[in-house]
């Protein structure tokens, strides 16, 4: 009768704390995957609606019965693309608009009524009070790959046959939910249309990404995020150093747990025959803004170029109009990422340097292309990527002018060998993660070969190794995933 309780509890009950990096995650997807090897060679449809069951059972436990938004988008967003494709000339445009508006509504009620609230308070002088409304999980990205395949469908750049239940997969492919990457139809749907084959290659390459990404968001971003979350709640109380580490401790924070969690969703979605496009390239190697943005959260940064960018008229309307472009385009961005002007001033500043870039790009070309130039456009860009961070994570701005101000006025190397040594675990693993970052990308793959080539045995020790360092490290409060509140 207790196992009988627990499941129909856990299959009841939310949790909060729900995610790749949950206990309770790890041993329902071993269960799930168990069943997923023994029936993926009956009818396509049997697999495909077992997959469907356990992502919306995902979305529940991460949202409860605010998962519904989910299939309701799904059934809204098919049945109106369907409807427009069958259209030619304005009233196709006109649906695909009213498909656009109503896969938007959702998200922008959820995440934006509030800050809407605020302004409109601000600017009348009234007492408007804001409404009690909880972000669904996820909401942004599959928000996100809905709008895509409408505007693909529209745009006729992808005309592949759907049918329902291979939408519905798309949508709510579960390792895909909280964190993308944001996948194109044209990535994805080919491959769930035909029978797929699970190598041993893919196995290797989705534990090698899961161990990966545990490495990242379990151990290290999540450790390091206890000394970040001090400074960024009272910088006051610190001196101008030991603001200095945390801005830099939540620069490799923010890249860890993000990229890791990515590295854990293309993991499980290779382990269960899918592959997903890379959605980071090492972007603290950048030596310029653009190429961060070509290296940061790759998904992303494509389709706001592809359905933001580009529609406003890129780069084809002349020098200013691709610089508002950029700067809009940026905005855009820092919106997305969040309901408050921070992150709006956050989009601002890599609008305006991508700007800054592209007036001096003639001029930067002509430099010499030796070490000591791509250094100091190294140290240049990861600075001010670092700087745009403060605006990013302070909660105000007068957090983020307190934590510039301490930097500024109250810095002193003579906090080094203290800090050192009264923090050595967190210095210790700052230190590792820039150095992992700063690895090629052809010394990885050399890696990830080394390890396909391995017995079993050490396979399973390294696996071990890494989750024993996992388990040792973690916080007793676990900490969120930053992104699934995006």
């Amino acid at each position: 009768m207790q196992l009988q309780d627990y499941i129909s509890h856990f299959l009841s009950a939310p949790d909060s704390t729900w995610s790749f990096v949950s206990i309770p995650f790890a041993v329902v997807f071993m269960v799930f995957f168990g069943i997923y090897i023994l029936i993926r060679h009956y009818s396509k449809a049997i697999t495909l609606g077992y997959v469907v069951a356990f992502s919306l059972l995902f979305a529940y436990k991460a949202n409860g019965v605010l998962m519904l938004l989910l299939p309701l988008t799904v059934l809204l967003s098919y049945f109106m693309t369907q409807r427009m494709s069958k259209e030619e000339g304005t009233p196709r445009l006109r649906w695909m608009w009213t498909t656009v508006a109503v896969e938007l509504a959702p998200l922008v009620y959820y995440k934006y009524t509030n800050f809407l609230i605020d302004i409109l308070r601000d600017i009348t002088q009234s007492n408007f009070s804001p409404l009690s409304i909880i972000l669904p999980v996820g909401i942004s990205f599959y928000t996100f790959q809905a709008i895509s395949y409408t505007v693909d469908v529209y745009k006729k750049r992808f005309t592949m046959e759907v049918s329902l239940l291979e939408y519905c997969f798309y949508l709510t492919f579960f390792p895909l939910l909280m964190a993308g990457p944001i996948t194109r139809a044209e990535t994805l749907i080919p491959q769930i249309k035909h029978r797929y084959h699970i190598g041993d290659k893919q196995v290797y390459d989705g534990i090698w990404l899961i161990m990966s990404g545990l490495i990242k968001k379990a151990l290290i971003a999540d450790y390091i995020a206890q000394y970040n979350n001090w400074i960024f709640s009272d910088p006051s109380a610190y001196s101008g150093f030991e603001n200095l580490m945390g801005v830099f401790g939540y620069t490799l924070q923010i890249y860890c747990d993000f990229s890791g969690y990515s590295d854990i969703s293309i993991g499980i979605a290779l382990l269960l025959g899918i592959t997903l496009k890379e959605n980071f390239r090492f972007p603290y190697q950048s030596l310029n803004l653009q190429e961060f943005w070509h290296r940061w959260h790759i998904s992303l940064s494509t389709w706001f170029r592809d359905y933001v960018y580009i529609p406003l008229g890129g780069n084809r309307k002349g020098k200013i109009r691709t610089y508002v472009n950029n700067f809009v385009t940026m905005l855009v961005a820092g919106l997305w990422h969040g309901a408050s002007w921070m992150f709006v001033l956050w989009g601002a500043l890599h609008g305006a340097g991508l700007v800054v870039h592209k007036l001096c790009k003639s001029k930067l070309d002509q430099l010499p292309n030796c070490w000591y130039v791509k250094l100091g456009s190294w140290m240049l860009t990861f600075l001010y990527v670092s700087f745009a961070w403060i605006f990013f994570r302070a909660p105000d701005m007068q957090t983020a002018i307190t934590i510039l101000g301490k930097i500024g006025n109250d810095f002193s190397l003579s906090y080094l060998q203290p800090f050192i040594e009264t923090r050595m675990t967190w210095t210790v693993f700052v230190v590792l993660g820039f150095a992992l970052h700063g690895v090629r990308q052809k010394h990885v793959d050399k890696l990830k070969s080394i390890y396909a080539d391995t017995p079993w045995t050490l396979k399973l020790i390294l696996l071990f190794v890494v989750l024993q360092l996992v388990i040792n490290y973690r916080l007793s409060d676990i900490q969120p995933f930053i992104y699934a509140q995006f």
